[in-house]
């Protein structure tokens, strides 16, 4: 019997995650939690075999970090991230820390339940296209990395100078960047640029 752990701070979310485990045989809900702290803390001191993690999710530390920390304590659990987010980059951190499987609940490509028994099957399911949205008239495709690391320091309201500084080049550069990222969104300003990137979830805060 594979014993399963949700952490998802949306109380409907989570009912559907815990009716998709007790509808499936072989599985059972050894808790459930509504933050990433408090599976991380259940984790260390018994035997889980899955996690179901929200990326999201109020508390100390997000969905990512919990994750870092449980296959550092129980590198033989399994874990499915599930977001909302079409973040830009929290596929490629999920796979870097070693994550499992990702699910995006809003666009299923398949059903959680089937995620889930690939999963302790394992496979690694991750989405074969992500989310797609765009920044004004841009998909977020079109970007350069530097642009993307660009924006990600203008969305935290860094001025010109503070971001040349944390990338260590120079502010006209930033300038150039910004220039650009402008004319392929199509926005006006930096602040319409900045605000609609966080808006759509193309870049969520640290």
């Amino acid at each position: 019997m594979y014993k399963v752990v949700i952490a998802e701070d949306f109380k409907m979310v989570r009912e559907v995650f815990e009716n998709a485990i007790r509808q499936a045989q072989g599985y059972e809900i050894s808790a459930s939690f509504g933050s990433a702290y408090e599976a991380v803390e259940y984790i260390k001191g018994n035997k889980v075999d899955l996690v179901i993690m929200d990326v999201l999710i109020p508390g100390s530390m997000n969905g990512l970090e919990a994750s870092s920390i449980i296959k550092e304590v129980s590198p033989q659990t399994k874990i499915i991230i599930v977001t909302s987010m079409p973040e830009m980059t929290y596929i490629d951190k999920a796979r870097k820390i070693g994550v499992e499987s990702f699910w995006y609940k809003e666009v299923q490509e398949q059903p959680i339940l089937e995620i889930i028994t690939r999963t302790m099957n394992g496979e690694s399911v991750y989405p074969i296209k992500k989310m797609k949205v765009k920044l004004g008239e841009a998909e977020p495709e079109e970007f350069t990395e530097t642009e993307k690391t660009v924006l990600r320091e203008l969305v935290a309201g860094k001025s010109n100078k503070e971001i040349a500084e944390s990338m260590m080049i120079e502010e006209n550069t930033v300038k150039w960047h910004i220039r650009n990222l402008i004319q392929k969104t199509g926005y006006h300003t930096r602040l319409e640029l900045a605000l609609n990137a966080r808006h759509l979830g193309l870049i969520i805060s640290d």
